[in-house]
């Protein structure tokens, strides 16, 4: 099944220049993620009372904040945490997500309406409340904003599936494999799922720069990741009360996320394109 997602997304990028531009700037954002808060001269959380508020200069690109701490690196060490953030709650989700519709799509009847009414009970409740219990009983902190992110964060995920497994269920290579008394289990991983591979990756890259999104917002709302760790929703907030005085501090950790949700958005728009031309010539596996 990884390897037939992996082909469908050679084949939905390969000739898309929209998804080149996309993947080639979250390439170099990633890059510097990584690589300034490890290779950086300065520390993400190091204080120097000395050289508090600076603007931007050749020794600090992105000046400095109310303790002196360098923002070039925090900057980047806080994309790095919601860049984290985001690629690993999508990745939960949609696990959860694609087995869980996949099953109830696939069973029917009473199954399916037992496992989408639980599903529906679970989403009536916003999503960002789950994450504010939990963070207030956990702690604020990295491992509590995925778990919030996903306690409900999967529903839309497994609504698709389930949606796809109804339709790909009814095709005559699905009825064909019934017949030769394949297992459903089988079926499933082998017919119909590598078959709607291409509509869960497209739905997967839109997740994460939703759960970046509303952890940014959270963050912002004081309500995200503990200090001294910091996302770039944790910097933006903190930035909140020198907005007026120094507004760099602000919009710094702003253009970097905002080139971020850019970024994932385009690589997942030229996705969905090529998977809409590829659903119109009709190239599903028979």
């Amino acid at each position: 099944m990884l390897r037939r997602i992996r082909q469908h997304w050679k084949n939905y990028i390969g000739n898309s220049r929209m998804a080149l531009i996309g993947c080639t700037i979250l390439g170099i954002w990633i890059v510097l993620a990584v690589a300034v808060p490890l290779f950086g001269p300065w520390s993400y959380s190091e204080q120097n009372a000395e050289i508090r508020n600076q603007g931007a200069s050749l020794l600090h690109w992105f000046g400095t904040d109310r303790f002196g701490r360098d923002l070039f690196t925090r900057v980047w060490y806080g994309a790095g945490i919601s860049l984290a953030v985001g690629i690993f709650s999508t990745l939960i989700n949609g696990i959860i997500g694609v087995l869980y519709g996949a099953v109830s799509g696939y069973a029917g009847g009473r199954t399916d309406m037992a496992l989408m009414r639980i599903a529906d009970i679970i989403y009536a409740i916003p999503s960002m409340l789950y994450v504010i219990l939990i963070t207030l009983v956990m702690g604020a902190g990295v491992g509590s904003m995925i778990l919030g992110l996903c306690v409900a964060g999967w529903i839309s995920m497994a609504r698709i599936a389930r949606g796809e497994i109804i339709k790909l269920k009814e095709t005559e290579y699905a009825y064909a494999a019934r017949m030769e008394g394949i297992s459903p289990l089988r079926i499933l991983l082998k017919h119909l799922l590598p078959n709607a591979a291409g509509t869960i990756v497209v739905n997967m890259i839109f997740l994460v720069p939703q759960a970046i999104f509303t952890e940014a917002f959270l963050s912002f709302l004081g309500v995200g990741i503990a200090a001294p760790a910091a996302s770039l929703g944790t910097i933006i907030q903190e930035a909140r009360s020198q907005m007026m005085l120094y507004p760099y501090q602000m919009i710094f950790p702003l253009i970097v996320l905002c080139v971020m949700l850019l970024a994932l958005n385009m690589a997942g728009t030229a996705v969905e394109q090529r998977v809409g031309q590829h659903s119109g010539k009709g190239t599903g596996n028979r």
